[in-house]
């Protein structure tokens, strides 16, 4: 009788399989949810500059990593400079195993152009006539200058950063990978300094606190202007 109820049910392992297929199933499918939102479910994507017919669909983006959004154009002078550094970075990351693509958008004044400095490129590109979604995402991400790199999560597509372009010119070689920005708590560090000099622990100091950033300099007028002002508030 064991054996034969034995036969009929999944071992524990066996099910365990179905159960890390099923979540995998999920999240792909969720992946090509969250991407829809951002490019358009029939978005076709270029992979080569050479021969542009050949292309991959949104569902062939990766499911997990990062994905850069990278705004540019051959007739920018320091987009010229960034893309054989960007292109060394990026074939270099992937050969070590990481989940990093990247899409060309493209600023180019023509089809021609735009396909002339893609065929430079290793990654993928929008297709140069979606100039609609082109302006699209550039409006989403706020792009207001060329080159721009946008590292999004593949898997939720929330933006890691803006400043793509920092984050891998320091790290060529991809050891920070995925490029998360510091929590406040990182960046601030433990210690803090009280006016007079002391030091005091950042986390007792900001415990259950509203806390702002004030950016200043000694040196700048309308710093010394505001300061005052400031000061008088803080203490009220």
């Amino acid at each position: 009788w064991q054996s034969a109820v034995s036969a009929r049910c999944p071992t524990r392992g066996y099910q365990r399989k179905l159960r890390k297929r099923a979540s995998s199933i999920h999240q792909s499918h969720q992946t090509t949810r969250t991407m829809n939102k951002i490019f358009k479910s029939d978005t076709k994507f270029l992979t080569n500059g050479k021969t542009p017919e050949e292309t991959c669909a949104l569902s062939d983006l990766p499911k997990e990593g990062v994905i850069g959004l990278y705004f540019s154009a051959h007739w920018c002078p320091p987009c010229r400079g960034f893309t054989p550094k960007l292109a060394e970075s990026y074939k270099s990351i992937r050969a070590a195993g990481k989940a990093l693509e990247i899409v060309f958008v493209s600023s180019d004044k023509d089809d021609k152009a735009f396909l002339e400095y893609f065929a430079e490129q290793p990654w993928l590109a929008l297709p140069f006539a979606e100039r609609d979604l082109k302006a699209k995402l550039s409006k989403k991400y706020k792009v207001s200058g060329i080159p721009s790199l946008v590292l999004l999560d593949a898997a939720t597509g929330k933006v890691i950063t803006k400043d793509g372009r920092s984050a891998l010119s320091s790290d060529t070689e991809g050891k920070k990978f995925p490029w998360t920005p510091p929590t406040l708590a990182e960046a601030l560090g433990d210690v803090l300094l009280k006016p007079d000099g002391t030091e005091v622990k950042r986390e007792a100091a900001l415990k259950d606190k509203y806390v702002g950033l004030y950016f200043s300099a000694h040196w700048c007028p309308p710093c010394k202007g505001f300061t005052p002002k400031l000061a008088e508030t803080y203490k009220k």
